[in-house]
């Protein structure tokens, strides 16, 4: 990338005094541009959706949505480097998977070396590492008690209760809840390991599902089981989802 290359930036951070310590050490790298600042991550998610910019500061801590959320909601459209205070789960999974991060505090020198490793990885159109980096940083607290979908510049933040059941589909998953079909480009590794155990159970290599919507379950032919849902739905159940299922009914 040549140095004088134009970049369009987001800047997201709840705290009005961070955004301003970016945007004056800007000032010093004319060919970025500001094209938004965000004080919350549902404005960011809506923002880089809507602008496509090239780059984005990421506080990591704040309300509502927090950073690793909005990333995971954006996937790797967009470059972050990441701004937070000290956080140990954090700055580890950074250092593991080579994403630039500036810890608050942070001076103008160390804001060009953030900004230039940057620009080293737009270059070299390095993927980030989305799925990896949010499991190892995100803080272990247990299941989730919702589910964060993007849809377009829009957020559904789904209960974890309203939901039906999780089917793979292709390189996406579909939540199915409220009578609605959620898409999210997630594996179902990954939804498994953040839904509560006790409460969804694998029923399939394709169907993750809330047993609380079981009304029953039938043999539908020689060791392949059908599970009829409170609405009438059938899932089919294979012969180590039925394990897993006997464990828990």
């Amino acid at each position: 990338m040549p140095e004088e290359q134009s970049l369009r930036v987001v800047i997201v951070d709840d705290e009005p005094l961070a955004r301003a310590v970016i945007r004056e050490y800007l000032k010093a790298h004319p060919d970025v541009e500001v094209v938004a600042e965000c004080g919350n991550g549902f404005e960011a998610v809506k923002e880089v959706s809507d602008l496509s910019p090239d780059l984005m500061f990421l506080d990591v801590q704040m309300p509502k949505l927090d950073g690793f959320e909005v990333l995971e909601l954006l996937g790797r459209s967009v470059p972050v480097v990441f701004t937070t205070a000290f956080d140990k789960y954090a700055l580890r999974a950074f250092d593991v998977h080579a994403v630039d991060y500036l810890l608050k505090p942070f001076d103008e020198t160390r804001f060009a070396e953030a900004l230039s490793r940057a620009r080293a990885r737009i270059q070299a159109k390095e993927p980030m590492p989305v799925e990896d980096l949010v499991a190892d940083a995100r803080p272990r607290q247990g299941p989730v008690e919702r589910v964060l979908i993007r849809d377009g510049a829009q957020v559904h933040v789904i209960p974890i209760d309203r939901i039906d059941y999780v089917e793979a589909q292709d390189d996406y998953v579909c939540f199915k809840a409220d009578a609605k079909d959620y898409l999210k480009d997630q594996t179902m590794a990954a939804v498994e390991a953040m839904l509560d155990p006790t409460r969804f159970v694998r029923i399939h290599r394709s169907y993750l599902l809330n047993i609380e919507r079981i009304a029953r379950v039938e043999l539908y032919a020689k060791d392949s089981r059908v599970a009829i849902l409170r609405d009438g739905r059938r899932l089919p159940v294979s012969r180590a989802g039925y394990a897993r299922l006997a464990k828990l009914l």
